[in-house]
């Protein structure tokens, strides 16, 4: 069995710090790095794509909408135009100073707001396909698993792009098989112990226990693990650990699609 484990990354913001990058990319296979738009700058980029190529992690971007105050997690009304333009503009920052450190994107995962809107409106999910296709149709685009996911992963297949499917280690899900809403209590899983066993049974058995205790199919490529909850470093390490104790092989997402 085989499974990615990706992290949000190369958040912080001039001298602003935020998460523990150094510490949770030795857990990782792969890294979304924000491309600064709701968060990170040229210098944090760069620094950030040399760490995860010292640690043989792959790179993908992270594209949001242009909201540095709130962190990319309000819902700006943009047109699919704009959309195509910001992700393409994102995009091609990352890639051009990766390539500049001899490294090549692996994929591309939108980031808050973005990435639920493209979830659920057709205009936005097609208008980051497409961006993602035009500039290198061999990227991979995430997509949320689940049926919360299953608009944004059919365009993007109908698009042409390789989709990989992903869960959330520390983010509780509806019995709908949907995200919790931020601000719902327990939307936020924050005990390594209980993240790491929802992690066992979403690479092994195919399926997460709801917030309300039912258990959902989830068929997952890739689990992340969210690089700004404060336990994120033991929340890796936990999920590493219980990965190899159960015969789960972390490998990234561009060998296992």
């Amino acid at each position: 069995m085989f499974i990615d484990l990706n992290c949000d990354m190369g958040e912080s913001f001039g001298d602003y710090c935020l998460g523990c990058d150094d510490q949770v990319i030795a857990h990782i296979t792969s890294a979304n790095l924000a491309c600064g738009f709701h968060a990170s700058d040229p210098i944090t980029m760069d620094k950030t794509i040399r760490l995860c190529a010292e640690h043989g992690v792959a790179i993908g971007a992270h594209p949001g909408y242009p909201d540095l105050r709130g962190f990319g997690r309000r819902n700006l009304a943009s047109t699919p135009e704009e959309v195509r333009g910001d992700v393409l503009y994102q995009v091609g920052a990352l890639a051009g100073l990766a390539r500049a450190r001899g490294v090549e994107l692996q994929h591309v995962k939108p980031h808050g707001a973005m990435y639920n809107t493209a979830a659920s409106h057709p205009p936005t999910a097609k208008a980051i396909a497409t961006a993602v296709a035009e500039y290198d149709p061999g990227l991979i685009l995430v997509t949320l698993a689940g049926p919360g996911g299953e608009i944004f992963r059919t365009i993007a297949q109908e698009t042409g792009l390789k989709v990989a499917s992903e869960a959330f280690a520390d983010r509780a899900y509806t019995a709908e098989g949907r995200l919790a809403p931020r601000g719902t209590a327990g939307a936020v899983v924050h005990d390594p112990e209980v993240v790491a066993a929802r992690c066992v049974r979403m690479a092994t058995e195919g399926v997460v226990e709801a917030i309300d205790g039912t258990l959902v199919k989830l068929q997952a490529d890739t689990i992340c693990v969210h690089g700004d909850t404060p336990s994120a470093v033991e929340l890796v390490k936990a999920v590493n650990q219980a990965m190899a104790t159960n015969g789960v092989e972390l490998q990234t997402m561009g060998r296992t699609l």
